[in-house]
């Protein structure tokens, strides 16, 4: 296997002019560069990723904290950012936190010691103090750490305000909607805000129920969803995020309501799931792939040391369904 001094001996220039140019660290004339390129090729030489990153004092690899991969947004989520790190000659390591556990604060550990290079956090993390301790590049992705941490995260008032248009065109007189916990700081929490203070300005009664922490496997929202709808036989209209309003469609119609003669349903997500059900739902749809890739480019941004926007809105779109 060829190494970098037989790449320099076949483009006859130094190693330290190889080294400069297979790191990117100095100065390296066309000419020169030509030839290493013309040598490389030559020989199928492959550089010591390793040993670059050693020299660069990075490990090449970010880590991505998420609540649950089982949940297909945070599923379609990490796909993205792992195609996008791939894409900048960087690998991931991804930790979902699944309820209680210890796996967010390890994985902060590894961070200080420089295991990984930066951090992208999804999760509905309690432990907020933990990453404000840490003077490395940390991105929140829908978490809102008072602004101390960069955040990307979805239009979610607009969203609201999506949704709350939808019920009102609807007709509806009675809604229930199905929140986040709000143990979590996050922007998500905007859109129900939103979407109650518009409601009620047009005289629609709207009742908020917050669902479990850091819960989200599909048998949760299904139990939770059977508990939970018997306490309401006279709503008209539901809001929440797809996996449970799917759960709140499927437990209705068990029970022999007819969607949306007898209760209209809105998801917001946009997850593939929505045309999967009977009826499609109608739903707020959130640009996965564009927020992560607003994550990707922005946590080597910060990693790099390079000028980045603190604060990232992404816009959201709306699914027309057959649910309302």
């Amino acid at each position: 296997m060829a190494g970098i001094r037989d790449v320099a001996r076949e483009a006859h220039v130094g190693i330290g002019t190889v080294s400069r140019y297979l790191n990117g660290s100095g100065y390296v004339s066309e000419e020169s560069r030509n030839r290493i390129e013309t040598a490389i090729k030559t020989l199928d030489y492959q550089p010591n990723e390793l040993a670059r990153n050693l020299y660069r004092n990075r490990s090449g690899i970010i880590g991505v904290i998420v609540p649950d991969l089982e949940h297909p947004f945070f599923a379609k989520l990490s796909k993205y950012i792992e195609i996008n790190l791939y894409e900048r000659n960087y690998k991931t390591m991804i930790c979902n936190t699944v309820g209680i556990s210890n796996r967010e604060k390890e994985y902060l550990k590894m961070l200080e010691r420089n295991v990984v290079d930066g951090i992208i956090a999804a999760a509905h993390t309690l432990h907020s103090e933990e990453y404000l301790k840490i003077n490395r590049p940390i991105l929140a992705m829908d978490k809102d750490f008072n602004g101390q941490i960069p955040l990307v995260h979805s239009d979610h008032k607009k969203g609201g305000r999506l949704a709350a248009e939808a019920v009102i065109k609807a007709g509806c007189r009675n809604v229930l909607q199905f929140t986040t916990s709000s143990k979590v700081t996050t922007p998500a929490n905007q859109r129900h805000i939103v979407f109650e203070e518009i409601c009620t300005k047009h005289g629609i009664r709207v009742r908020t129920v917050e669902t479990n922490w850091n819960l989200f496997s599909h048998e949760h929202f299904r139990r939770y969803m059977q508990k939970e709808m018997v306490k309401y036989p006279d709503v008209d209209g539901i809001f929440s995020a797809d996996i449970p309003a799917i759960a709140c469609m499927n437990v209705l119609k068990q029970r022999g309501y007819k969607i949306p003669q007898d209760v209209k349903i809105i998801g917001y997500d946009g997850l593939d799931v929505i045309y999967m059900t009977d009826p499609p739902l109608t739903s707020v749809s959130q640009d996965i792939e564009k927020l992560a890739k607003c994550c990707v480019d922005t946590i080597i941004q910060i990693i790099e040391g390079k000028e980045y926007e603190s604060h990232q809105v992404i816009d959201v779109g709306f699914v027309q369904g057959k649910s309302i």
